[in-house]
């Protein structure tokens, strides 16, 4: 009996142990929260400075932040939501010349006084299918996600016209609070520092069809008239996540 109850007890050990070496080479994803921070990159006709363009958005390179939720459903797929805030910045002296020359040009003009107030500001909101290949202590993460844009800002652009065949005129192009659907798709690489943190790096592509954008002073659209301003732009972030 001692010599059965030794062997079922090898067994059995040996059972558990190959058991737990077989979960620890098929680690689990867990759902977590992720606070990340950095770079908004404007991409296409929001980051060009071309006045023949009216699609163009002056926009500049500058930060963004925000929070991810994940929820995992079925194994290594998760949903996933995201809210952030972007700055893309605001037309510099360069820019203000670019347009003061295009607008000079558009309406024969011998000077035109181009001013420029606010700066590009919008959150989105966003949620979309997320899938993690895990190895080791790192997983990588593969998602797409869309939903919407806000625009909280964007550049008010006044131009007004001196010394020309329309002295006195001012046009201008108004800061939007507009919203839009946004779209894109994402990358991720998160390394374990425990059962509860990660650290990791990712990089997002995000679109959208464009906020709507109006104007005053201008009944005949002459020159640059901007009515649509498609927000697209590359994020790449660095971020800490909780894990549950």
């Amino acid at each position: 009996m001692k010599k059965t109850l030794t062997i079922v007890s090898a067994i059995l050990i040996t059972f558990l142990s190959f058991n737990a070496n077989a979960q620890d080479d098929n680690p689990k994803p867990k759902s977590y929260l992720s606070f990340w921070g950095g770079q908004s990159i404007p991409t296409g006709a929001f980051g060009q400075s071309n006045y023949s363009n009216n699609s163009a958005g002056f926009a500049k390179r500058s930060v963004t932040f925000g929070l991810d939720v994940g929820i995992y459903v079925y194994k290594n797929l998760a949903i996933t939501g995201t809210l952030s805030f972007q700055d893309q910045g605001q037309l510099n002296q360069m820019d203000a010349a670019i347009l003061a020359d295009g607008y000079n040009t558009s309406f024969k003009n011998d000077q035109t006084t181009v001013t420029i107030v606010n700066r590009y500001h919008n959150v989105n909101l966003l949620a979309g299918p997320q899938y993690s290949f895990l190895y080791k202590k790192f997983t990588f993460d593969i998602r797409a996600f869309g939903g919407v844009i806000k625009s909280t800002s964007t550049p008010q652009i006044t131009v007004l016209f001196d010394y020309s065949d329309h002295p006195g005129q001012t046009l201008t192009q108004l800061n939007s609070t507009a919203l839009t659907l946004g779209y894109g798709g994402g990358a991720g690489l998160r390394y374990s520092l425990g059962d509860s943190w990660d650290i990791g790096i990712k990089a997002n592509y995000i679109g959208s069809s464009g906020i709507k954008i109006e104007n005053t002073g201008n009944p005949d659209n002459i020159g640059r008239v901007q009515t649509k301003l498609p927000i697209t732009e590359l994020q790449a972030t660095l971020g800490m996540t909780l894990k549950f």
